[in-house]
C-alpha cells in the first residue's frame, strides 16, 4: 500500500504545480489580449494630442491654399491678368477633351498685334503695355464668359470660343481685327494706332491642341501678309 501511495504522489504534485503557474499567467495573458484588441479600435486621440492635430490640419490647409495660389500665378500673365501660354494650352486640352467626349464644337483664333514693336521703340515698353491692356479689354468685350482669352507670348494672343462654325469663327476674327484697328493712343503728344491680324482653326472631334495652334498660327501669318499688302496698296 505504501508503495502505491508513493507512486501516485509525484504526479499529483506535478499537476498542482502546473495549475498554479497557469493561474498566475492567466491575468497577464488576459491583459495583453485586451490591449491588443483595443489598440486598433481607438480612433480618438488622447486629449493632449488634439491641439497638435488641429495645428497640423490648419498648417496643411494653408499649405494647400498656397499651392493653389502658386499654380494660378504660374498659369497667369501677371501684366494682363489672363492665362499665359501654359494656362491657355491647359484650357485648350480640356476643351478638346470635352469636345471629343460630348460631340461639341469650338474655334481657336490666334491674333498677333501689328506695329507694337515700333511703339515700344519710340515710346518705351510702358506705352506698349498700355496698348496690350487696351487690346485685351477689346477681346474680352467681344467674347462670352465661357470663352477663354490668353496670351501666348509677346504680342500674340489666342482665343478659345465655344460652338462656332468655321464661317462664324472667321467673322469673329474679322470683327476683332476691326475693333482693334479702331483703337488709337496718344503718347508724348503723338497719336498712334496698332492693329491686329487673326487666323482661325476649327475644333472638332478629331482636333489636337498642338495641331490646332499651328493651323491658326499659320492662318494668322497669311492674314498678316494680306493686311500688309492691302496697306501698301492704299498708301
Amino acid at each position: 500500500m505504501k508503495k502505491k501511495t508513493g507512486a501516485i504522489a509525484p504526479r499529483a504534485a506535478k499537476r498542482r504545480k502546473t495549475g498554479v503557474s497557469e493561474r498566475k499567467a492567466a491575468p497577464q495573458r488576459l491583459r495583453m489580449a485586451k490591449e491588443a484588441a483595443s489598440a486598433p479600435r481607438s480612433p480618438v486621440a488622447p486629449n493632449d494630442a488634439k491641439p497638435a492635430i488641429r495645428r497640423l490640419r490648419a498648417q496643411l490647409a494653408r499649405a494647400l491654399a498656397r499651392i493653389d495660389d502658386l499654380q494660378a500665378s504660374a498659369d497667369t500673365d501677371f501684366l494682363l491678368d489672363i492665362p499665359n501660354r501654359r494656362g491657355f494650352e491647359r484650357e485648350l486640352h480640356r476643351a478638346i477633351a470635352y469636345i471629343k467626349r460630348y460631340h461639341a464644337s469650338g474655334a481657336l483664333i490666334v491674333l498677333d498685334v501689328d506695329r507694337l514693336k515700333p511703339i515700344n521703340d519710340a515710346f518705351g515698353h510702358a506705352a506698349g503695355d498700355v496698348v496690350l491692356k487696351a487690346i485685351v479689354a477689346v477681346l474680352r468685350r467681344h467674347v462670352r464668359a465661357s470663352d477663354v482669352v490668353g496670351r501666348l507670348g509677346g504680342d500674340e494672343f489666342a482665343l478659345l470660343l465655344w460652338n462656332l462654325s468655321e464661317t462664324d469663327a472667321r467673322a469673329k476674327a474679322a470683327a476683332l481685327e476691326q475693333a482693334i484697328d479702331r483703337l488709337s493712343f496718344t503718347f508724348r503728344g503723338s497719336m498712334v494706332t496698332a492693329g491686329a491680324s487673326a487666323g482661325t482653326a476649327i475644333l472638332g472631334p478629331h482636333a489636337e491642341a498642338g495641331r490646332a495652334l499651328e493651323q491658326a498660327d499659320s492662318a494668322m501669318y497669311v492674314r498678316k501678309a494680306q493686311r500688309r499688302h492691302e496697306s501698301d496698296v492704299q498708301s
